[in-house]
């Protein structure tokens, strides 16, 4: 019997079926040892020793790997095939022969970048060793994230709060969404006015815009007020007097190509677009389409391997995608020789193929019943960038015409047609923050030279500048990928930290700093520069790579990296104050007393304060004006304990309603007021359950005569009795694995029943 491993027990299924007798398959549920959690797990004294245990919740895992391998005759190592993936066997690996169950059996590396039957069994007959190049780069990069975190975080905790870390990689993206926001909040809006022509020819209105004027061309920035605008109005208007001349007209056709079968990033990227997945959530569909699902005839692995910066496509691929055009959209509909594309990724890491359907025969609408919604959107998203990457070009037609408003000026019109849409019948690809303009599919009517075209009407329009638009998944993503911040398997978990800290938050899909992560980051950047840089960090990732080809060693890597960065970390422990970091002056004097107001940190966000605190406690909200805030009153109320003014307050976790008398009376009320759900309290059959919001924003529903009754849920609760155990309340509950079911929820019961979403939707 020989034993192979994988990270995952659905990626074991599914090998496993393809090895059939001979071959026991299990997974290792990802890394089965990390360093230790403590100080002294890199020691930098003894060339970067690293000191690794099993990881606790795997150690069951582990224990059933080395009693299956006693028995085996030899073990394959089948887990991902990059820098992870390696580690993970390497550990594994190490782990093994340490505890001498190895013994004299052979170990062999066995790599495959799809999980089908052709590939697994390729992968088995044609083993490897394991590559020390690559482990030794994902040592490297745990070593160096280790010495970050262990270092800067204590630092943190001394100089701004306690609870605070920072990372090697995620540390840059901060500075990233920090700076934009600081962009953004320096922007100041310029006006300009444009001018356009409303236009009829035989009942087909089309418009053109203003280009030259009195012989010079118009700018952005040629026309800045009302006054300006109507001038050239009156002119304009007088000198067509009811009619433009067609000066010139100008046709054109131009091939627009498809884009490259997806990498890991535009994937992230193209599904935050247009599906609205993030990040970590477009990785984890993605993971399950790679692994195996059954689509009829057991487990298939329906994607290649999804972290990968390579847009190459495998020549049998290739092959069978020309063949599907060929049987579906004709043979005119497919270029003559197959496209090739160039990675644009400067950091390009080991050369896998791009993310494509194991097979263009399973066509998303004939396995759509096998898949989960969310697993349909991705994949149908994946199959069809693939296919119509090899499909024929798009062919648009543009034309544009200059017509005269007498010796005034030229406005032109302009339009576009698509005159056949080869690729583009299959697949458009998305764009980030660049509307469509008014020409983009703007048809004209036909025009000719000499001709006359009525005039309707000349329009002036005002406009402002706007601010560069903060980042969101897609952008950051592009962005991170354009510096050479992190590689195609940490993109997810880099945005992920930062949300998990509170360093960003989330305001209709785009990320804003918050309070405290403004300050880490100013921190970060002013005291270590070179280590939120971006080109620091794309040339570690740089040097990364090539440990990992061999081209470079570790430990010298490492030793570069760590002296620099202590001496750093001392010196700013013994030197810099905790006020210089959560202190800012502002330069105004303190209405109170006369010295400087500082920007300073405070449990709950930024506040200005007087800089001669304690002697003066003279403080107001940021934004405010040099008079204190006025706080917002409650219309309408007044406190039904004392009856004064009720004011909104701010807390440590948002805004409340509170009595102006505080701290003579502490009535207090949430903003949002609870929702009364009509369903009876099941504990005491005095109150109702009433949906509330937690302190963290999370919902919640328990019962609305509390305090003198606890009981809460964390689902909806519906007006059924259990019918096993007979408690008068059931909830509805939703998860990816099981979908929406009614479930009873008395723990010791376990009831649960699946619901539709029709008859969930109804509950409401």
């Amino acid at each position: 019997m020989n034993l192979v491993i994988v990270e995952s027990p659905a990626k074991a299924k599914t090998i496993k079926k393809y090895l059939g007798k001979g071959f026991e398959v299990l997974a290792s549920y990802g890394h089965v040892r990390d360093l230790i959690p403590k100080e002294g797990a890199v020691d930098t004294e003894h060339e970067f020793a690293m000191r690794y245990d099993v990881i606790e919740r795997n150690s069951k895992h582990v224990k059933a790997i080395v009693d299956k391998l006693k028995k085996a005759d030899a073990l394959y190592l089948a887990t991902d095939p990059d820098r992870e993936g390696e580690a993970i066997s390497w550990h594994l690996y190490e782990l093994l022969k340490g505890r001498k169950v190895l013994k004299e059996k052979p170990v062999h590396r066995v790599v495959f970048h799809e999980i089908t039957k052709k590939a697994v069994q390729d992968a088995v007959d044609n083993p490897r060793d394991l590559s020390m190049e690559m482990v030794n780069a994902q040592q490297a990069r745990r070593a160096l994230d280790y010495l970050v975190g262990f270092n800067l975080s204590p630092l943190l905790w001394k100089k701004i709060r306690r609870g605070l870390s920072a990372g090697r990689v995620q540390s840059p993206a901060l500075r990233m969404i920090v700076e934009r926001e600081e962009e953004i909040e320096a922007f100041v809006a310029r006006e300009y006015w444009s001018i356009e022509a409303d236009l009829n020819k035989e009942k087909h209105a089309f418009s053109a815009k203003l280009s030259q004027l009195n012989g010079e061309k118009v700018e952005q920035f040629s026309i800045t007020n009302e006054e300006q605008a109507s001038a050239a109005e009156k002119v304009l208007s007088t000198a067509a007097n009811g009619e433009l001349d067609i000066l010139k007209v100008e046709k054109k056709q131009h091939r627009r190509n498809p884009a490259p079968p997806f990498i890991t990033s535009t994937l992230q990227q193209e599904a935050s677009r247009k599906l609205g997945f993030t990040a970590r959530r477009t990785m984890q569909v993605a993971q399950q389409l790679y692994e195996g699902i059954d689509i009829g005839n057991g487990a298939v692995g329906l994607i290649s391997y999804m972290r990968t910066d390579s847009v190459n496509l495998a020549e049998e691929a290739v092959g069978e995608i020309r063949e599907y055009i060929t049987d579906n959209y004709g043979k005119d509909q497919m270029p003559a020789e197959p496209r090739t594309f160039k990675t644009k990724s400067k950091n390009a890491q080991e050369a896998h193929e791009a993310i494509r359907p194991t097979s263009i025969g399973f066509a998303p609408k004939e396995i759509a019943s096998h898949l989960s919604k969310e697993q349909l959107k991705l994949y149908d998203l994946i199959w069809k960038r693939t296919l119509a990457c090899q499909m024929i070009h798009a062919t648009i037609d543009t034309v544009s015409a200059d017509l005269g408003a007498g010796d005034a000026g030229v406005f032109r019109a302009s339009g576009s047609t698509i005159a056949k849409p080869g690729f583009m019948a299959v697949y458009m690809e998305g764009s980030d923050d660049q509307p469509k303009t008014k020409d983009d599919e703007k048809m004209l009517p036909p025009l000719t030279e000499g001709e006359k075209i009525k005039l309707l009407l000349i329009r002036p329009e005002q406009h402002f500048t706007e601010p560069p638009p903060r980042y969101n998944e897609a952008t950051l993503v592009k962005a991170l990928e354009e510096h050479g911040i992190g590689r195609p398997s940490t993109y997810a978990s880099i945005i992920s930290t930062l949300q998990d800290r509170e360093y960003v938050e989330m305001d209709r899909k785009r990320f804003i700093p918050t309070d405290v992560g403004r300050v880490v980051s100013k921190f970060l950047t002013n005291y270590f520069t070179n280590y939120v840089d971006y080109n620091f960090t794309a040339k570690l990732e740089d040097e990364l790579d090539a440990v990992s080809r061999g081209e470079e060693e570790w430990i010298p890597l490492l030793e570069k990296f760590w002296k620099p960065f202590k001496e750093k970390v001392d010196y700013t422990g013994e030197n810099v104050k905790r006020s210089d970091v959560t202190q800012e002056p502002t330069g105004e004097a303190c209405p109170e007393c006369g010295k400087e107001l500082n920007i300073r940190l405070g449990r709950n966000g930024r506040f200005i304060g007087c800089s001669n605190y304690p002697e003066c406690s003279y403080t107001r909200d940021m934004g405010d004006g040099g008079e204190r805030a006025e706080p917002e009153k409650v219309e309408g109320r007044q406190c039904p304990e004392c009856e004064s003014d009720l004011i909104i307050r701010q807390g440590r976790y948002g805004k409340f309603i509170g009595c102006s008398s505080y701290p003579a009376c502490r009535f207090i009320e949430p903003l949002e007021k609870p929702v009364d759900t009509g369903v009876e309290c099941p504990q005491c059959h005095k109150g109702t359950m009433m949906q509330r919001k937690s302190r963290r924003g999370k919902v919640f529903y328990s019962c609305s005569t509390y305090p003198k009754c606890d009981y809460a849920v964390w689902n909806e609760p519906l007006k059924e009795p259990c019918p096993d155990c007979g408690w008068p309340m059931l909830t509805l509950k939703t998860t990816k694995k099981r979908g929406t079911e009614k479930v009873c929820p008395q723990k010791e019961c376990g009831y649960a029943e699946a619901v539709e979403v029709e008859e969930a939707a109804n509950a409401d």
